[in-house]
C-alpha cells in the first residue's frame, strides 16, 4: 500500500521504523511519544508553546547564540590514546599547572592539539579521612557515617591536588562551564570528552563491531590519568555517565583509590538499577518505554540522515523534552537552556544509540567499597528523573563519611542549574580532601568559595526560548 504525503515526513517515517523494529505499531510508538510529552505538559509546560509564538522564539535563540557566554571556556588541548586506539580530547586548565613532566608531546596528531603518550603513575600510602560536616546552603545534607581508618599520606614534598572532571551521557566536558570557571584560579583541572562525545574520536572498538560498556569508559579514565596525572592526589569528579566512569574505574582498579584518590564527587548519577528508573512517567508507562526504548534507539542509530533532519523539524517539540528531563525548576537562565539544547543536538542520534544500553547493564555497588572513607560528595538535585536521588541515599549509605546532599528542585542538569551551589560543594571536597592528602594548600579562591554562602549567576534578560 502506498503511503500518503502525510506518512511521508520524517516523524511518521521515523514512527515506522521504529514500529517495524519492535513489533509496535506506528499508532504505537507515536502514542508513547506523546504520552511522554502529555507528562511534560502535566510538569507545567504548555503545549501551546510549541505553535504560538515559534517566530519569536526562534529570533530569542538566535540572541542567545550570539551571547554565547556558555562553553567558551578552554585550557590546553591534547589527546590520549584509550586501550583500544580511541584518541580521548582532553584540555588542562587551571594556574596550577607547572610544566607537565610527565607529559610527552608528540608531533602528531590533529592540528593544534597536542598528542600524549602514556606514563606510569606513582603511589602513596592511605591518609587520614574526615573532613567537616558539609551544611549544604540551600540543599538537604545528610551525614552518613563517620568511620575514619588513621594512617598518613607519605610525601617529601606535598603535591597539589588534580581535579579530573568526568561528564555525562549526550554532553561533553563543557557541560562544567561554572566549575570550570569557579575553580580554575590556583588549581590542576583536567577535562575530557568521553569517546564518541565532544571533540574525542567515535569509539573504534564499537565502529568494528564491539558493543559499548561502561568499564570501557573506567579503562578509558585510567588512560587519562595516567597521561595527564601520572603523580599526586586526584580528586574524580563525575556527573551521570561520568559517576558511572568513576565507579567502573574503583572497579577495575581499586589500588587506584587505595593509594592516589583523595576525594570523589558523584553528581547526578546512580550505581544500579537503571530498570527501575521510571523517568517521571506512570509505572506501565515506564514499563511500556524501558520495553520499546532499546529496539527504537538501536533502529534509529541507523537511520542517522532521517532523525537529524527530523530533529530539526521538530526542534520545538526537542525542546521541551530537554527541559523537562535536564532542569527541576522553572526559572533557570535562558542562556543555560540554550546551551543545554546546544549541547544535547550536537550529539549524533546514533551516539545516543552506543550507549543507550549499557545503562541497563551498570550494577556497581560493590565497586563502591573501594571508595570506603574518602572524602565523598554525593549530590543530586531532588527532581532529577533520569538518576533520582534515592540512587543518591542508596549510594551514600555505602559510603561512610561521605556527604550527602539533595539540592531541591533542581534537576539532573544540576552542575548548570544550581551552579553557585555545586561549586561551594565542591570546593568544601577539595578541603577536605587536601587535608586527607597532605596536599599543597588550596589556593585562597578555593578556600573562600568554600566557606561563602553560595550565590547563583543573574539570569540572562533574553526571553526564553524555550
Amino acid at each position: 500500500m502506498t503511503d500518503t504525503p502525510a506518512e511521508r515526513t520524517p516523524v511518521a517515517a521515523v514512527a515506522k521504523a521504529a514500529g517495524a523494529a519492535t513489533g509496535v505499531s506506528r499508532a504505537g510508538v507515536i502514542g508513547i511519544s506523546v504520552g511522554v510529552l502529555a507528562a511534560g505538559a502535566a510538569a507545567g509546560v504548555a503545549i501551546e508553546r510549541l505553535t504560538v509564538g515559534r517566530a519569536m522564539r526562534h529570533r530569542a535563540r538566535a540572541e542567545l547564540d550570539a551571547a554565547a557566554p556558555y562553553g567558551s571556556l578552554r585550557g590546553r588541548p591534547l589527546t590520549v590514546a584509550a586501550p583500544d586506539g580511541t584518541e580521548l580530547y582532553v584540555e588542562l586548565d587551571g594556574t596550577g599547572w607547572a610544566e607537565p613532566d610527565g607529559l610527552r608531546p608528540e608531533p602528531k596528531g590533529r592540528a593544534g592539539v597536542e598528542r600524549v603518550g602514556p606514563s606510569c603513575p606513582s603511589a602513596g600510602k592511605e591518609g587520614e579521612r574526615g573532613g567537616p560536616r558539609n551544611e549544604g546552603i540551600g540543599a538537604t545534607t545528610v551525614d552518613t557515617g563517620s568511620e575514619r581508618p588513621g594512617g598518613e599520606w607519605a610525601s617529601d614534598s606535598p603535591e597539589p591536588l588534580t581535579v579530573v572532571f568526568c561528564h555525562g551521557y549526550c554532553l561533553n566536558q563543557d557541560s562544567w562551564h561554572f566549575q570550570r570557571a569557579a575553580l580554575r584560579e590556583g588549581m590542576r583541572l583536567v577535562f575530557w570528552d568521553q569517546r564518541s562525545h565532544g571533540r574525542s574520536e567515535r569509539s573504534r572498538s564499537y565502529l568494528a563491531g564491539e558493543p559499548a560498556g561502561i568499564d570501557q569508559l573506567g579503562g578509558d579514565l585510567k588512560a587519562v590519568l595516567d597521561a595527564v596525572a601520572p603523580t599526586g592526589p586526584l580528586v574524580l569528579v563525575g556527573h551521570s555517565m561520568g559517576g558511572m566512569a568513576v565507579m567502573a574505574l574503583a572497579d577495575l582498579h581499586p589500588e587506584l583509590f587505595r593509594d592516589r584518590v583523595a576525594g570523589v564527587a558523584l553528581v547526578g548519577t546512580l550505581a544500579g538499577d537503571w530498570d527501575e528508573v521510571s523517568l517521571g512517567l506512570p509505572r506501565v508507562g515506564a514499563k511500556l518505554f524501558k520495553k520499546v526504548a532499546p529496539g527504537v534507539i538501536r533502529l534509529l542509530g541507523r537511520q542517522v540522515e532521517l532523525v537529524e533532519a527530523t530533529r530539526r523539524v521538530g526542534s520545538d517539540v526537542a525542546s521541551v523534552f530537554y527541559r523537562r528531563f535536564s532542569f527541576g525548576g522553572k526559572d533557570v537562565d535562558p542562556g543555560v537552556v540554550r546551551f543545554v539544547e546546544q549541547l544535547l543536538d550536537a550529539t549524533p542520534i546514533d551516539v545516543v544509540a552506543e550507549f543507550y544500553p549499557v545503562f541497563g547493564a551498570h550494577e556497581k555497588y560493590e565497586a563502591l567499597n573501594a571508595l570506603r572513607g574518602l572524602p565523598a560528595l554525593v549530590l543530586a538535585g531532588t527532581k532529577d528523573l533520569l538518576t533520582p536521588a534515592t540512587h543518591s541515599e542508596a549510594m551514600a549509605e555505602r559510603l561512610p563519611g561521605a556527604e550527602l546532599v539533595l539540592v531541591e528542585d533542581a534537576g539532573h542538569l544540576v552542575l548548570l542549574e544550581r551552579p553557585g551551589l555545586v561549586d561551594h560543594e565542591l570546593a568544601r571536597l577539595l578541603c577536605r580532601a587536601a587535608g586527607f592528602a597532605g596536599a599543597a594548600p588550596l589556593p585562597a579562591a578555593v578556600l573562600e568559595l568554600a566557606s561563602e554562602r553560595p550565590r547563583e549567576p543573574e539570569p540572562n534578560p533574553v526571553a526564553d526560548p524555550a
